[in-house]
């Protein structure tokens, strides 16, 4: 295997479908922000913890169970064909709970996620009508990951592409020409991963296709070793959604509502790094995986190494970026031109961008632990940055330096667990030159 190029291939097909993925976000809060204003953005913000929750079980169970697939294929384990069925089974079961939740009360969702009777009021139809199609949120992620693993990146970058191209074409006429508002988008959103899973399907009735779809009894033992794997990326996605809830309720005690609006603009654009990030560490692992199954130990660093490099020269433009264009990044979803929510918001992205420095490193090397069958070394990465340093920093800093501390704390939080992140990848690696 010519590494360099497989990285290169692998890694630019994944980061263009994750920004695919993440540009129907950004679309919602922009639709949104015209049909509804301040209100519909503070709204969707309250709610995107929700996501975060849905993508990360369908992240795990799909990131996972096609690692095993992966690794157990160049070991010729007789497992690696029953991961996908029964990763679909699991994900299915899981999906409906959460339709049920959205289908019968929203508006506890809602509340629950710290939103007052206005917030309600605006956001319980978009709550209901998205949450009610959970399963097909997770059925895209599963099929997504097996055909990534599979050797199809293409197709797999095709599937996501077409996904978002939907939901942005659906948002716009849902929401504007039929008048559906909130719950227009909400729908656009909803449909959408049917598209991609149905790309995905081109690869699954293709003669390249080694997944098999077998029909046996449910395994908890195979979705327990899957959801080893799958962990750091279940945190990954999860994390975007404590970090947005934990924000939240900080920012409404320090700034109201208009504050909430002002960190979804933030989020939004995090949300675009943040995809470009997965993208390297999704692009990497189907390479660190076969190499590490084959037992080809430099091929395994070569990408470790590949992909923190990547990672940094990314953080570079996209921190570049956010400091030359920040006025029109925040006056983009401020329709109203409310001069508080820029003024919140564009000293909030000055803040809060330098922490991909470190973040990046962060996923890529969750990822490549994963890769490598490094489960406790994922799993501390991910809940570092995910929950514990996150959570600590917001709520120590914001006491000290208010609104200014909520946007440094995930600098801080990532600083933090890098040095984690390379512990657990020197110790790895060591491992790795014993063998």
């Amino acid at each position: 295997m010519n590494v360099k190029k497989q990285f290169a291939k692998y890694v630019s097909l994944n980061i263009l479908g994750m920004v695919g993925m993440s540009l129907y976000v950004i679309a919602d809060t922009y639709f949104i922000s015209l049909a509804v204003g301040a209100k519909g953005i503070a709204a969707l913000n309250l709610v995107l913890p929700v996501y975060s929750l849905i993508f990360a079980v369908g992240a795990m169970i799909g990131t996972g169970s096609a690692i095993r697939f992966a690794v157990n294929g160049g070991r010729k384990s007789a497992d690696g064909d029953k991961y996908f069925s029964n990763a679909l089974f699991w994900g299915t079961a899981i999906g409906l709970i959460f339709s049920a939740a959205g289908s019968f009360f929203p508006e506890r969702v809602i509340a629950l996620m710290g939103g007052d009777s206005v917030m309600t009021a605006v956001g319980s139809g978009y709550t209901r009508i998205f949450m009610s199609f959970a399963p097909f949120f997770i059925w895209n992620h599963i099929c997504n990951a097996f055909v990534r693993n599979d050797g199809a990146p293409s197709v797999s970058m095709a599937a996501t592409l077409s996904s978002s191209l939907f939901n942005i074409a659906a948002d716009y006429i849902l929401m504007f020409p039929l008048g559906m508002g909130m719950e227009g988008a909400a729908l656009a959103t909803a449909i959408s991963p049917l598209v991609g899973v149905i790309v995905c399907c081109k690869h699954f009735t293709s003669k390249k296709c080694t997944v098999k779809l077998k029909i046996f009894p449910p395994s908890p033992r195979l979705l327990g070793n899957a959801c080893l794997l799958g962990i750091s990326a279940f945190v990954g996605e999860i994390s975007s959604g404590v970090t947005t809830a934990v924000f939240n309720r900080l920012i409404l005690s320090a700034a109201g509502n208009i504050g909430v609006a002002a960190y979804g603009v933030i989020a939004n654009c995090s949300l675009v790094a943040i995809s470009v990030y997965n993208g390297i560490a999704q692009g990497s692992q189907p390479i660190a995986s076969r190499l590490y199954g084959d037992g080809d130990i430099k091929g395994v660093k070569k990408v470790m190494k590949l992909a923190a490099f990547t990672a940094l020269g990314v953080s570079a433009v996209l921190i570049s970026a956010v400091y030359i264009f920040t006025k029109p990044v925040a006056g983009v979803f401020n329709s109203e031109n409310d001069p508080l929510l820029a003024a919140y918001a564009e000293n909030g992205l000055r803040l809060y961008f330098p922490g991909f420095v470190f973040a990046g490193l962060n996923i890529a090397g969750a990822g490549l632990l994963s890769a490598v069958e490094e489960a406790s070394g994922a799993f501390a990465v991910s809940v570092s940055r995910g929950f514990a340093a996150i959570i600590l920093c917001a709520v120590i800093m914001s006491a000290l330096w208010g609104l200014n501390g909520v946007w440094l704390s995930f600098a801080a939080a990532e600083l933090i667990t890098f040095f984690i992140t390379a512990y657990q990848i020197r110790k790895k690696i060591s491992r790795l030159g014993k063998q």
